[in-house]
């Protein structure tokens, strides 16, 4: 019987200065079946297995198959700081590194070095106050691959895709118009096929106002705007349910319905999520030419060093990632 080789995941350690690198140490401990290429400092993980009192064996990545790992051992590929961090305390001097970290997984992942990326949070502000504009993860990998992409976040019981990310509320109306709309539901359903295994993905869209609009009585962005881009996509036979009320689009009856929610901003379905599965919650970048999850929250700077940072997220990230990559190979070898 031939074993086949465990898929390589890429992991990225985020903001230096974080809890990033005690929840590789954390990933790392744990028996999932991938071959774990954490692109970062090597001194910087064995720093932070020390602070956490974990025993890590850290291993030179020379890009070969393995078909076993065992736990609390970890390959690397090196990637060196400028300055050593200090935990809970940023250090725009080491922003290039943490660009370097997420370029080499983006391009090793094109090259196919790795099967995906799990990356840990990052600290944009250090970025930026080292006078390089950066908006985030989703951006930076859009841009290296030069993708339309879509921020989805997925639990094991719901899928939510934004339309509109990290905007503020007055300028939700605007960003919403027929192309970007349409591009958005385009993706989503593709990467509903071709990451999630759909055949026929049922998607259910959102509408803007209160009560979707009613009838125009509440707001005419449903109408004027997100009704026609559902009519039009339903023609070529997706299957758009809405759009929906986002009051009641998540009780028990409405989600027997679809495979995915597609909501109009940020808050209007991300605190449902959150509520039910904070650290089950995978950030996951469709419309990547790879595959790509990632924590759902922050840096946790107060908590760095302590040894009480919470691995759950990473490790759900990582469990998303391992099922994607299965999922895809499957798609593509039926």
């Amino acid at each position: 019987m031939t074993t086949l080789a465990l898929p390589r995941l890429a992991l990225t350690a985020g903001e230096p200065a974080g809890v990033g690198p005690e929840l590789l140490v954390r990933l790392a401990a744990t028996s999932l079946a991938a071959n774990f290429v954490a692109i970062t400092d090597r001194a910087l993980l064995e720093r932070a297995a020390t602070r956490c009192g974990a025993s890590l064996q850290l291993i030179d990545d020379d890009g070969e198959a393995i078909t076993r790992r065992l736990p609390g051992t970890l390959r690397v590929r090196h990637v060196p700081l400028v300055m050593t961090e200090v935990p809970g305390q940023p250090d725009p001097r080491n922003a290039r590194h943490v660009l370097d970290t997420l370029s080499e997984a983006a391009n090793g992942c094109m090259a196919g070095r790795y099967a995906a990326v799990v990356t840990a949070p990052l600290q944009k502000s250090s970025i930026n106050d080292a006078g390089i504009r950066f908006s985030g993860h989703t951006e930076f990998f859009a841009e290296q691959s030069r993708a339309d992409v879509v921020m989805m976040l997925a639990s094991p019981e719901l899928r939510v895709a934004l339309a509109t990310t990290h905007l503020p509320l007055h300028a939700v109306s605007a960003a919403i118009d027929a192309v970007s709309l349409e591009r958005t539901l385009r993706i989503v359903h593709q990467e509903l096929c071709a990451k999630f295994g759909f055949d026929a993905p049922r998607i259910a869209v959102l509408g803007l106002n209160p009560h979707a609009g009613e009838s125009g009585h509440i707001g005419r962005e449903e109408i004027d705007t997100i009704i026609p881009v559902m009519n039009k996509l339903r023609q070529e036979g997706m299957q758009l349910l809405g759009p929906l009320p986002a009051d009641t689009a998540f009780v028990p009856a409405q989600r027997e319905r679809y495979d995915a929610v597609l909501a109009m901003y940020h808050d209007q379905a991300l605190p449902v999520l959150k509520s039910e599965a904070f650290d089950r919650t995978v950030n996951i970048t469709l419309g990547l030419p790879f595959i790509r999850t990632s924590v759902d929250h922050g840096t946790a700077l107060d908590l760095a060093s302590t040894g009480k940072a919470d691995p759950s997220s990473l490790i759900a990230a990582a469990r998303m990632a391992l099922d994607l990559v299965t999922r895809s190979t499957t798609h593509k070898n039926p």
